[in-house]
Order: C-alpha cells, then sequence, then structure tokens
C-alpha cells in the first residue's frame, strides 16, 4: 500500500469515538434525552461497539450513571433488555431508571461467537473509560456508577464491580452465575458445549485458571462496593446457589451485600407475579439511588 492510500484510508474512517460528535438526541419524556447507537470502541476487525444513554435533564448537575449490562448467555441479547418480564413496560425500565435522575448507559459488548473470556469484560470497561472522557459533555458523574446487570448480564456486572480499577459504588446482580468450577443445576464444567465453555473458548474443566478468573465469587475482595443480589427461587437455569455462595464470601470479606429471593420465580422471572417483579425493580432501584446519595 503506497503512503498515499494509507492517508486516504485514515482520511475516509469514521472518527475514533474518543473523539466523534454525539449523536442527535430524542426526547421519549420532555425531562430525558436519549442517544441511540453510540460508537464507545473498536476492535480490529470486528463490528464497532455501541452504547444507548439515557440522560436525565440538565440543571441538577452531573448525574450519576447506571452501567446496564444485558443477559443472554453471553451468545446473544439485545443492549437494551432488562429481560423477559419488563419488555412490556411504558415507560421501560431504562426510561425508569433515568426518570429517578441517573445518566442510564446500556453497552453492547461481544459474544461469546465472537470472542472469549475476557473480551466483553474489556468492552465494559472501554465502556466506563469512554464515559469517563467524556463525563463533561454529556453531564455524567462516574465517579458514582452502579453497575446493574440480568443473567450472562449480572455475571458480567458482578466482575466488573469486583474490579479494584473500576471504581464502581454498588452493584444490583438478577440472578446471574457466580462460579464457572463446579457443577450446579444444568452446568457441566466439562462440558465443551455449554454457555459457559462457549465463554471461555473451551469445557472450563479444561482451562481451570480460566474458568476461576471467570468466577465472581473467586475475585471477592474487602474494598468491593455494596451488592444487591436477587435470585428466583426456583431458577432451573442458574440455581439459587449462585448468589447465594456470592453473598457468602462478601459478607466473610466484609463488603455489605444483601440477599433477597423471590419465592415461585424461575429464570427471568418466570413465575413471579407481576406485583413481585414491579417490586423487584423498585427495590433495585432504591438500592442503586442509595449508592450514589
Amino acid at each position: 500500500m503506497s503512503p498515499a492510500s494509507a492517508s486516504l484510508r485514515e482520511l475516509i474512517a469514521a472518527p475514533h469515538p474518543d473523539i466523534a460528535p454525539l449523536p442527535p438526541a430524542a426526547r421519549p419524556a420532555p425531562e430525558l434525552r436519549l442517544l441511540r447507537g453510540v460508537p464507545y470502541g473498536e476492535v480490529d476487525g470486528g463490528r464497532p461497539l455501541e452504547l444507548d444513554l439515557w440522560l436525565p435533564a440538565a440543571g441538577n448537575g452531573p448525574a450519576p450513571l447506571v452501567l446496564f449490562v444485558h443477559g443472554g448467555a453471553w451468545r446473544r441479547g439485545r443492549r437494551d433488555d432488562m429481560g423477559p418480564r419488563t419488555r412490556h413496560w411504558a415507560p421501560g425500565p431504562l426510561e425508569r431508571i433515568a426518570a429517578a435522575g441517573f445518566a442510564v448507559a446500556c453497552a453492547d459488548y461481544r459474544l461469546s461467537g465472537e470472542a472469549r473470556f475476557p473480551a466483553p469484560l474489556d468492552d465494559l470497561r472501554a465502556a466506563l473509560r469512554w464515559l469517563g472522557l467524556r463525563a463533561a459533555e454529556l453531564g455524567v458523574d462516574t465517579a458514582r456508577t452502579v453497575v446493574w446487570g440480568e443473567s450472562a448480564g449480572g455475571h458480567l456486572a458482578s466482575l466488573l464491580a469486583l474490579d479494584p480499577a473500576v471504581a464502581a459504588t454498588g452493584a444490583v446482580i438478577w440472578y446471574a452465575p457466580s462460579d464457572l468450577t463446579v457443577p450446579r443445576g444444568p452446568f457441566d464444567p466439562h462440558s465443551a458445549k455449554t454457555p459457559e465453555a462457549l465463554l471461555l473458548g473451551a469445557a472450563p474443566a479444561a482451562v481451570p485458571e480460566r474458568a476461576r478468573a471467570a468466577s465472581p465469587v473467586a475475585r471477592v475482595h474487602a474494598a468491593a462496593p455494596p451488592f444487591l443480589l436477587v435470585h428466583g427461587e426456583q431458577d432451573t437455569m442458574v440455581p439459587g446457589s449462585h448468589s447465594e455462595d456470592l453473598a457468602a464470601r462478601l459478607r466473610d470479606a466484609g463488603v455489605p451485600v444483601e440477599l433477597r429471593t423471590l419465592p415461585g420465580a424461575d429464570h427471568g422471572w418466570y413465575g413471579a407475579s407481576d406485583d413481585a417483579v414491579e417490586d423487584v425493580f423498585a427495590r433495585s432501584l432504591r438500592f442503586a439511588l442509595g449508592r450514589v446519595t
């Protein structure tokens, strides 16, 4: 490639996310702005990484941040989906969180068909880095950040909150895996076909160090932020022992943790009443607000 061709290639490339102009904002409600499909990172040879950003009205100073991480067995999912029992809500759950005064970012991350662990965790760290870089422009206070995730997204949110380099002030975790090393429910660490194996790139038992690095129970430390763990008592996909064991590790380390279980609820809150799901959301939002005020 000639120098001229190289220069032209750089000229026609889209601006890097660190300096790219923000897209026009929609107004889903008078007091809210919504920026959809904002690039926050680039992966060589891969799709651009994007996030949606809900911003409350300016005027009350920088808003605290909720970084929401979607589920989908690390294999699928949409960044703005908080699970099947909230899809019909109007306004939706992310808009409700923003209406409470948070900036809400829901970020893409590379799925297991694209890259193996720790790629999705690296992507979420990159999203937080980008939000911090553009914080003044966005009106966001990333020093007050709560991570919130459900299912596989809760697993990644747990790891993010437990990362000493991430200054999270709290974590809301719904029905998430916390241990990728031992058999629980339908999970067999010797199988190379499970969602966990696809995330790691091999059967967890064949890559024990990687499986341990991807297990929140093994990453607990005394300086971790407070956690709210919520799990259905009848979860057939991710047994409640995942949250119970993570709560026990956090307590042993002296980390504030609240564990709530939902009677009759399977994974994704199936089997729970609408009122019970609304109550879980309301309690989670109150917990998040308590971590930034």
